[in-house]
């Protein structure tokens, strides 16, 4: 049964989780709004808390009784505990995976890599265009945007909770990569037309920075450089794309090959 208070540690432990040192020393992540609460409740992830209106308990019952802990709250005490301007019904926390690597993984795969990702919204949508894709592993800079940054979270749609995303040293990956026979693709200005390349099924394809593209310790590990090619007559158009419309697009290329 759901207890009924939420009490003022319980709001200010939950806005704490805004914090990726919080996150980090407490190993969970926050959740908001219902779709993403429902797909954390039905993902197998430990979901510690949940705060929900009593609507949505009673709507979702089997689903709420697989939390460690059920709060039932008001739409007011909601708004003060979440991160949202607009709350939905629900919020969760949920406990972080214990998420090994190994390039055992990677081998018959198609994954990618982000290199200094910065945007929280660029990277949530972007593990919801790999779970779109089939794609399973996410790899990660070191200094790429945390993905259990509550924005990350909702940009991502749920899509979190099927992806693996891991932090590496991308260079270290690389040379792994190549070492097993694994081609690694790298997005360039000065790269091959994406669309008359050849394209390997089995790879792993590198994305880089919003502003500065892949960094020049990884780019000279790649040899083959692939480019989206503008349509745009002239010099009309767009300068560039944002990653995650290019991450689409090239995904969308290498799955495309497969049929």
């Amino acid at each position: 049964m759901p207890t009924t208070m939420l009490s003022k540690n319980k709001i200010k432990f939950i806005q704490s989780l805004s914090r990726k040192k919080t996150r980090e020393q407490e190993g969970v992540f926050l959740v908001e709004g219902n779709k993403v609460v429902l797909e954390a409740l039905s993902s197998g992830f430990l979901v510690k808390l949940l705060v929900a209106t009593s609507d949505f308990l009673s709507s979702h019952a089997p689903a709420a009784a697989s939390a460690s802990e059920v709060i039932e709250c008001n739409e007011a005490e909601l708004k003060k505990a979440s991160q949202l301007k607009t709350p939905q019904e629900a919020l969760a926390i949920v406990e972080m995976p214990d998420r090994s690597w190994s390039i055992a993984k990677l081998t018959g795969e198609f994954s990618l890599a982000l290199d200094f990702i910065q945007d929280p919204g660029n990277l949530g949508t972007i593990i919801r265009i790999a779970d779109w894709f089939g794609i399973k592993q996410v790899l990660c800079s070191e200094n790429s945007v945390d993905c259990y940054n509550p924005k990350v979270i909702q940009a991502s749609m749920g899509a979190i909770f099927r992806v693996q995303v891991n932090y590496l040293n991308l260079n270290e990956m690389i040379e792994q990569a190549l070492a097993n026979q694994l081609p690694v693709y790298g997005t360039f200005l000065e790269g091959e037309n994406i669309y008359i390349s050849a394209l390997a099924p089995q790879a792993i394809l590198v994305m880089g920075n919003e502003g500065n593209g892949i960094s020049p310790s990884l780019a000279e590990k790649i040899s083959q450089k692939i480019h989206i090619p503008s349509f745009a007559s002239g010099n009309s158009g767009s300068e560039s794309l944002n990653v995650a419309t290019a991450t689409a697009i090239c995904c969308s290329e290498f799955k495309r090959r497969i049929f």
